[in-house]
């Protein structure tokens, strides 16, 4: 049980994460505006790669309420997936295996996140990593790292509970 309890206290962690990060990107949306502006239109990186930036208001906002939007996506099935998992603490280990669905799916749209906007298209097509500013690089993989772990965490399988049949389960 104790095994259950860990990580469903960590995927509720994650979904608190995820509801602080909407909550601030929403009430104070102008400073990661400002930030998601800075990466896209390249403004303080080395130079000579111009024809990448993205200068456009109306694409940044796109992107950045892309952003927002799988945030809020992963922190949805993120939080019912801890729920669920919650709801069936006591349960046989094929049934908790199964609630842990919801949280996969919310943890991998994190990750996805992370990896994609961020590090790649964030981090190497608009080369976030040259700029003094705007370098977000370090945090996102601060991000990936610490969720990936707890997903890989997630997808262990539980010890059985005592009496327990043998039968595997799988995440559906």
């Amino acid at each position: 049980m104790a095994i259950r309890g860990s990580k469903t206290v960590l995927v509720a962690s994650a979904a608190l994460f995820y509801a602080l990060v909407v909550f601030n990107n929403i009430i104070d949306y102008g400073s990661n505006e400002a930030f998601v502006r800075g990466v896209l239109s390249m403004e303080d990186t080395f130079g000579g790669q111009e024809w990448r930036a993205v200068t456009s208001p109306f694409v940044q906002d796109l992107f950045y309420w892309s952003i927002i939007a799988l945030q809020a996506l992963a922190f949805l099935f993120i939080t019912i997936g801890a729920l669920r998992m919650f709801a069936a603490r006591g349960a046989d280990r094929d049934t908790f295996h199964q609630a842990k669905g919801a949280a996969v799916t919310g943890m991998t749209i994190g990750l996805v996140l992370w990896m994609v906007a961020f590090l790649t298209v964030g981090g190497e097509w608009f080369l976030m990593w040259q700029s003094s500013m705007w370098n977000g690089q370090d945090a996102a993989f601060r991000m990936f790292a610490s969720f990936g772990i707890i997903l890989v965490y997630l997808a262990m399988p539980d010890p059985r509970l005592a009496g327990e049949s043998t039968r595997a389960g799988t995440l559906a």
